[in-house]
C-alpha cells in the first residue's frame, strides 16, 4: 500500500542510556516496522531522564463481540510498553465502527449500527485484560471527542489533508481505476483514526500492518494541530490456523481467548511445526533467548510436539490458569490414545432405529447428513470407539458415545 511519505528522524537530545536501549529493543521485538526509529528513541531517551511516560495508543473497533489471539500481537506489545512503565491507551472506535474501516477491502463495508457497537464494546476491555494490566490501562471511546465536532468540526479536519493524499492508498487507488464504487465517508475513517491520535495526544501508536497508513495520517494531523508527531509501530498480521490466511473468525482458522481450555490447547497443537515459531515470536512472553535455545534444540533434533506443548500451555495459562493448561494437556493425550474426555456433552434422541447421518446432524456432530457422510468417508466418525465405515448404518435404542475427529464427542441417549 502507497504511503504518505516517510517520516524522518530528529536527533535525541536526552542521553541513551543502556535502559533506553533495552526499551529500544523491547519495542521493536517481533514487529513489522517502527518508524520513524530515532524519534522513538529520542521519545524513550527523554521520558527516561525526565520521569514522564509516553502515551501508547491502540484503536480497536469493536466489529465483532470476540477477541481472538490473532487481536493479541499488539495487545502484547502493548502490555511490553507498560511493563516499561508507560501510559497504555486502549481506544474503542465506537465513532469510526460506524463509518467502517476500509483498509485492505475492495468493496465498501456496511456500517455498524450503534446497537450492535454497543453490544460488541462490552465484552471487548474485559477480553483485552486478559493481556494488559487493567489498574494501568487508560480506557478511551472515540466518541467522545468525534461527536462534538460537529459539520463545521468535520469539515475543518477534512481541509488538513488532501484527495490527492488519500488516493495513494492502494485499496482506493485500485478500486478507483476499476471503477468499483468508493463511498466519500470512506475517507473520514483514516481521519477520524487520526483525529484520535490528536485528541490523546499520543507519543506511539500500534496497529497491525494494513493499518500503516492510518496510523501516519494521524502523525500527519498532530503536524497540522501544532503537536509533536507520533511514531507508529506495526505488527505483522497471525494467520490462523490453516498457516495461510490471516486469523478471522469468518475463515474459522481461529484461536478465541474465551475458548475453552482444552479446545485452546488443542488448537494451539493443531497449527504447524514451521508456523509454530512465528507463533512463539508475536505470542510468548519468554525471552528471545529462551526461545532461540528450544528452536536450536529442536533443530537438533528435540521432537517439535515438545515445543509446541510449551506454547499451548503458556498461551492457555494466560487466559485460564496453570491448572486448566494441565488438566487440557491431559484431556489432550487421552484424546490422542482414543479415549473419551470426562466431561462430554448429553444429548437426547427419539426416533429409532436412527440413520448415523441423522444422529450426527441431530447431536450437532455434524452441519449436515451430507458433510456426516463425508466424515465417515473419510474414517471420522466413531460410535463406542469403534470406527463407522457404513453411511448406512442405523443405531436402535441406547446409550453410545459418538466421537467426530479428535475433539467432538457426545453420549447420546436415542430413544425410540
Amino acid at each position: 500500500m502507497t504511503q504518505p511519505a516517510e517520516p524522518v528522524s530528529t536527533p535525541p537530545k536526552y542521553p541513551i542510556t543502556d535502559q533506553v536501549l533495552e526499551a529500544m529493543a523491547i519495542s521493536k521485538r517481533g514487529c513489522d516496522e517502527l518508524l520513524p526509529e530515532g524519534d522513538w528513541l529520542a521519545k524513550l531517551a527523554r521520558s527516561h531522564a525526565t520521569g514522564v511516560p509516553l502515551r501508547i495508543k491502540l484503536g480497536l473497533d469493536p466489529t465483532a463481540p470476540d477477541i481472538h489471539i490473532g487481536h493479541t500481537v499488539v495487545l502484547n506489545k502493548m502490555r511490553q510498553l507498560q511493563n516499561l512503565g508507560h501510559t497504555v491507551i486502549f481506544l474503542i472506535g465506537d465513532f469510526t465502527s460506524m463509518i467502517g474501516d476500509p483498509s485492505g477491502r475492495n468493496t465498501t463495508r456496511p456500517p455498524l449500527t450503534r446497537e450492535q457497537i454497543e453490544a460488541n464494546a462490552q465484552t471487548y476491555y474485559k477480553q483485552a485484560s486478559l493481556v494488559l494490566d487493567p489498574s494501568k490501562t487508560e480506557i478511551r471511546y472515540n466518541s467522545e471527542w468525534s461527536d462534538p465536532l460537529g459539520a463545521r468540526g468535520m469539515i475543518q479536519l477534512a481541509a488538513k489533508y488532501t484527495v490527492a493524499r488519500m488516493m495513494e492508498r492502494n485499496d482506493f487507488s485500485e478500486r478507483f481505476k476499476a471503477g468499483t464504487p468508493i463511498s466519500v465517508h470512506e475517507f473520514l475513517y483514516p481521519l477520524m483514526q487520526g483525529y484520535d491520535s490528536v485528541a490523546l495526544k499520543s507519543d506511539l501508536e500500534l496497529g497491525g500492518t494494513d493499518q500503516k497508513f492510518n496510523l501516519l495520517v494521524g502523525r500527519a494531523l498532530q503536524t497540522e494541530y501544532g503537536q509533536e508527531p507520533q511514531c507508529i509501530l506495526t505488527m505483522p498480521l497471525l494467520e490462523g490456523l490453516d498457516g495461510v490466511e490471516k486469523m478471522s473468525k469468518s475463515k474459522g482458522n481461529y484461536i478465541g481467548i474465551t475458548d475453552h481450555p482444552n479446545d485452546m490447547f488443542a488448537k494451539v497443537l493443531s497449527i504447524s511445526d514451521e508456523m509454530m515459531w512465528k507463533y512463539f515470536k508475536l505470542l510468548s512472553w519468554q525471552s528471545e533467548a529462551d526461545i532461540a535455545k528450544l528452536k536450536a534444540e529442536v533443530d537438533g533434533g528435540r521432537n517439535p510436539k515438545e515445543a509446541k506443548v510449551i506454547l499451548a500451555k503458556e498461551i492457555t495459562t494466560r487466559f485460564h490458569d496453570a491448572a486448566a493448561a494441565d488438566a487440557a494437556e491431559a484431556d489432550f493425550n487421552n484424546r490422542a490414545r482414543g479415549g473419551i474426555p470426562d466431561e462430554i456433552p448429553e444429548v437426547s434422541l427419539t426416533g429409532a432405529p436412527l440413520g448415523i447421518g441423522q444422529l450426527l446432524k441431530q447431536a450437532n456432530l455434524a452441519p449436515s447428513t451430507t458433510e456426516a457422510g463425508r466424515l465417515i468417508d473419510g474414517n471420522g466418525v466413531r460410535v463406542d470407539g469403534s470406527v463407522v465405515s457404513d453411511k448406512a448404518l442405523r443405531l436402535g435404542p441406547g446409550v453410545y458415545v459418538v466421537q467426530v475427529g479428535r475433539r467432538k464427542f457426545a453420549r447420546v441417549t436415542l430413544g425410540s
